[in-house]
């Protein structure tokens, strides 16, 4: 496979990749989201990725705690990754996952939907604007 220049993680997503597409093949989008959570452990674990599970998260508001987010899955502690088991993304789904990426310390992330008629694999990455809102607190 030929290489992206700039691709932030490719050796692992392209390992992400090949482990969700092995759970959708044996499954589909026909159980819930628990058997599917354990089934991606176990394909991602077999493409020698680091897996943490319910990694609990603090978040923050004007320098105080105000909660703890539980992303389903980090992946070699570089990674966040959502899963959902309906039968599409919606645009809410979307926007959660960006807020949910944003208030994380991670710079990548993957919003993964074990759909019944397709595996849909969103990606997205927050590195430019928190690397900005910092510099903007900095002044």
């Amino acid at each position: 496979m030929k290489k992206i220049e700039n691709y932030l993680y490719e050796e692992e997503m392209q390992a992400i990749r090949s482990a969700c597409s092995e759970v959708w093949k044996n499954f589909g989008g026909a159980f819930k989201e628990s058997i599917i959570d354990n089934a991606l452990t176990i394909a991602l674990e077999k493409q020698g990725l680091k897996v943490e599970s319910q990694k609990r998260i603090d978040i923050y508001f004007e320098g105080k705690k105000v909660g703890t987010y539980v992303p389903d899955k980090i992946v070699n502690n570089v990674i966040l990754i959502e899963l959902k088991c309906k039968p599409r993304l919606l645009q809410e789904d979307k926007k959660q996952f960006w807020y949910y990426l944003k208030a994380s310390p991670y710079k990548v992330g993957l919003l993964i939907n074990f759909g019944p008629k397709k595996l849909e694999i969103c990606r997205r990455i927050y590195d430019k604007a928190r690397h900005e809102k910092a510099q903007a607190n900095k002044a």
